[in-house]
């Protein structure tokens, strides 16, 4: 199997639904930043053994799928899978899940106090990244609001994860009131 078509080789590719599109593009950007998050999640999710964390990780890759493929269209409607409201809930029932466990926080934590925890940083401050990409589009082209929810709600889950993983291998978090 060739993974090259040589078709992108001028600098363009081309939607879901073929329309053709230079690759940077903000729509592209967009999508491009949800595979890099996939791929920092993977990074996370290999170097956890917490198989109910692991499991949450998973879940959410496939879910960044379903977002990936409907900011890789400009007609979602066509689409077998989009992002819905329960996609958001799903995620609030995890962050609150996982908020539970870990102590209240009343400063900023220094990100990453284990190599789980670091890599769960990385992949939320992506995640940020890629709600700003998507606020950017959302200015040129129309984008359904719970992408953009999702996404928001995303990064609360990763870094309820991060807290969750540093908590449960220290038991503490580093804030930073030691240098105010």
């Amino acid at each position: 199997m060739k993974i090259y078509t040589r078709k992108g080789d001028n600098g363009e590719t081309s939607l879901w639904n073929g329309d053709p599109i230079f690759k940077d593009e903000s729509r592209v950007e967009c999508y491009g930043t949800v595979d890099e998050l996939n791929s920092f999640i993977s990074v996370a999710r290999e170097s956890i053994e917490n198989e109910e964390v692991v499991r949450v990780l998973t879940d959410i890759q496939l879910e960044l799928f379903v977002v990936g493929g409907e900011l890789a269209t400009r007609n979602p409607e066509k689409l077998k899978a989009v992002v819905t409201q329960e996609h958001i809930w799903r995620q609030e029932r995890i962050i609150d899940v996982f908020m539970s466990r870990v102590p209240d926080i009343h400063r900023f934590v220094i990100p990453g106090e284990t190599l789980p925890g670091a890599h769960l940083h990385v992949a939320r401050t992506v995640c940020r990244r890629l709600e700003r990409r998507i606020l950017w589009l959302t200015r040129e082209e129309e984008v359904s609001d719970l992408v953009l929810t999702y996404v928001n709600r995303l990064s609360d889950t990763l870094f309820a994860l991060a807290l969750y993983m540093d908590m449960n291998e220290t038991n503490s978090l580093h804030d930073t009131a030691a240098n105010h």
